[in-house]
């Protein structure tokens, strides 16, 4: 039923943005939600604490208490900071809003009540937008949206208006990633790429950390695996960084929202120049960073710690990133890296000697070659690296999947992989550990408790030694090592099968020449003969 809701609420939202570039308009009505969850997370949490002090079987009770005392402990924000609930002053909450959407004055009064929550919240502080009043939206626009949005949040405890609005923030971003195209690319990785990387590293608890965070999908699809998988929100401490202002904010609402603690650094910045988390050492690494930016490099990175395989190359930033997030594993972490299919197979300007480097040291757990029409603001094939600061199993071996042929078309021009090639790939990894597999297999009773054992399948995995992979140049890509798909024998004579085939070809031969004439014909009709 909330899927029905939130493409209503979408296809309304789309509607009222008139002329507006979805690049701005994403800022508006996201932050709109945001708000909304605020002041309703606030106002379930208000209820229950009022409810619990008037119970006099809870432990909150207050006994004899008058209408002024009450007052004065709902007022106590202790209450609130115990639930990770942020403080809504009244004149700041959504009811307020609401009865002001029909007034010409509705973009000033939510950017005075941003201005008041941030100064009420110090983790809030620089993170709401507050672009209401200077909008360009028709006029009315802005209060239809208001109207629109008071429509959702229909819980009456404060999980359950966080986990209505978070799966409508999270579907709302999707859709404008979808909307502004390459732009949105920038900000928002697709979820079946995000849900592979964790699926594969498997994040149960411990420090998960992100570079180039985006708005912060890794983090948010990370907590979900653990809640998943019997785990607790806050099994795992979130550490990122983002270079862009307006994403860094969508991260800390898209986190916050989700009730999720972070730590996004102190402003955003560049993580090779202005690294935010010099001395994390993080047990699980999940990014997308940028595909061979050429722009990264400055004077202050030379003999930079990080670059323990190699000089990166000036004109290309992905042995950088590969080598930066090496950096902060700790000794038994793992990372999980999305890369175009170019770092791989590059040898241009020390590219290769660092691969080299990389694969000789051990370093290197897992590659996936993946289908291609995968993002929203690319067509460049990409590919996932699996790293390991020291592995525990297979030693001297890399795994090589090849699941290009796993992609299914959900538009006419987007793929994705679905949860069965998702559990497929990530099972494939965890048998190849000798792990028990992270996801159930569809139809096949399997999942979590089940141990798989571990074989090369031709045209899809395989196992291969760290000496072959240098007999092929160090290069690491799957189809170079996972062979033919086998094919079914159907014990059809060899001399039958020719025959049949060599008449389908003569048929197609004579009906394409059929055509060349029938075209010779019409184009002579027009005056071009030749």
């Amino acid at each position: 039923m909330l899927d029905d809701i939130k493409k209503t609420l979408w296809a309304t939202a789309d509607k009222l943005r008139a002329n507006v570039d979805a690049a701005e308009y994403k800022h508006l009505v996201l932050g709109l939600i945001f708000l909304k969850y605020i002041s309703d997370t606030f106002t379930a949490r208000r209820a229950e604490i009022e409810a619990r002090l008037k119970d006099p079987n809870d432990d909150y009770h207050f006994a004899g208490a008058t209408p002024e005392d009450l007052q004065a402990e709902l007022d106590d924000r202790d209450y609130y900071k115990a639930a990770n609930v942020f403080w809504v002053p009244e004149g700041a909450r959504w009811e307020s809003i609401r009865d002001m959407a029909k007034s010409p004055q509705i973009g000033k009064f939510i950017d005075n009540a941003l201005t008041i929550i941030e100064a009420e919240n110090a983790k809030l502080k620089g993170i709401l937008d507050k672009r209401y009043a200077r909008t360009q939206l028709p006029d009315g626009k802005l209060g239809e949206l208001v109207d629109l949005i008071s429509t959702i949040g229909f819980g009456e405890t404060a999980n359950a208006a966080r986990d209505v609005l978070g799966q409508v923030y999270e579907y709302f971003l999707g859709l404008f990633a979808n909307a502004e195209g390459k732009r949105g690319g920038q900000f928002y990785t697709p979820a079946s790429i995000v849900k592979t990387l964790v699926a594969v590293l498997a994040p149960h608890k411990g420090q998960v950390y992100d570079p180039c965070c985006g708005s912060g999908g890794m983090f948010v699809q990370s907590e979900k695996f653990i809640e998943s998988h019997g785990g607790k929100l806050g099994d795992v401490s979130i550490y990122g960084q983002e270079a862009n202002p307006t994403t860094w904010r969508l991260a800390a609402m898209n986190l916050a929202i989700r009730g999720i603690d972070f730590n996004l650094g102190r402003e955003p910045a560049d993580t090779f120049t202005q690294n935010q988390h010099k001395d994390l050492r993080a047990d699980f690494v999940l990014a997308n960073p940028p595909f061979n930016i050429s722009d990264w490099w400055h004077g202050s990175l030379e003999g930079d710690p990080r670059w323990v395989y190699g000089d990166p190359p000036k004109g290309n930033a992905n042995t950088a990133w590969l080598q930066h997030m090496l950096h902060h594993l700790k000794p038994t972490g793992r990372a999980g890296i999305v890369l175009a299919n170019g770092s791989m197979s590059s040898s241009q300007n020390n590219e290769g000697v660092i691969r080299a480097a990389m694969v000789d040291a051990d370093v290197v757990e897992a590659m996936v070659a993946l289908p291609g029409q995968l993002f929203f603001n690319t067509q460049i094939p990409a590919c996932l690296w699996f790293l390991a600061k020291q592995k525990k199993q297979r030693q001297g071996e890399v795994l090589f999947i090849d699941a290009r042929k796993l992609g299914k078309m959900i538009s006419r021009v987007q793929a994705e992989l679905d949860d069965e090639a998702i559990a497929r790939i990530a099972n494939t990894v965890a048998a190849w550990r000798g792990e028990l597999p992270p996801l159930p297999l569809a139809g096949e009773g399997g999942g979590e408790g089940s141990p798989i054992p571990y074989a090369d399948i031709p045209g899809f995995c395989r196992s291969v030694s760290l000496a072959e992979i240098a007999q092929h140049g160090h290069v690491l890509t799957p189809g170079r090592y996972v062979g033919a798909e086998a094919v079914e024998d159907d014990d059809e004579a060899f001399a039958e099968k020719m025959q049949k085939l060599t008449e389908q070809l003569g048929e197609q031969m004579a009906k394409g020449a059929e055509l060349d004439a029938l075209i010779r014909v019409k184009l002579g009709g027009l005056g071009y003969e030749f």
